[in-house]
């Protein structure tokens, strides 16, 4: 019996270990057109239209967002409020703090800690810890945000959500300005 069980366990350490390998690196992008300038974009308002699937790829919501975002003394601020076809509405407030490597640090009313988000060419990267409702509780699960500018003024994001390394979500997000 303690055999089988540390088979399990080593088959399930060398997943974790091959999926955590095997994730691109933002400067990849580095060359891509057109330039996402974080402050550009995320300035004024914008609208977003997205998906969310479950870990079987089905999709189990759909939502629109508003967003609103201004900078001051180079620190941002991005309210946006997403309305899901159920009718629930979610509130979220980035603050993006520049670091001293020029990328940035973005903090949020539902974030645990903070995210760190690095820029390259076309790309947008942040990793974070999401608080977010599940069942009448709160669950924390780990978001990847890829976003990509496809064309001046829209951006496609692309979300993973684990929890405790495997995958339990995924959201596909089109993010334009008004």
């Amino acid at each position: 019996m303690y055999v089988r069980y540390k088979k399990w366990l080593m088959v399930l350490l060398s997943a974790m270990t091959l999926s955590a390998c095997s994730t691109a690196d933002v400067s990849i992008y580095a060359n891509n057109t057109p330039k996402f300038e974080l402050q550009s974009f995320f300035s004024g308002q914008l609208r977003a239209h997205g998906i969310l699937k479950n870990r079987s790829g089905e999709v189990i919501r759909y939502f629109n967002a508003t967003l609103d975002g201004s900078w001051e003394n180079g620190v941002g601020t991005l309210a946006e409020v997403f309305v899901f076809d159920d009718g629930e509405i979610q509130n979220r407030t980035w603050t993006l703090t520049p670091n001293t490597d020029g990328q940035y640090i973005a903090t949020a009313n539902d974030v645990v800690g903070s995210g760190e988000v690095r820029i390259a060419g076309n790309a947008l990267f942040m990793k974070y810890v999401l608080q977010v409702p599940y069942d009448g509780d709160i669950i924390e699960v780990t978001v990847d945000d890829r976003m990509y500018m496809v064309k001046d003024g829209v951006v496609i994001n692309e979300s993973v959500m684990t929890k405790f390394g495997f995958e339990v979500g995924y959201l596909s997000i089109v993010i334009e300005k008004v």
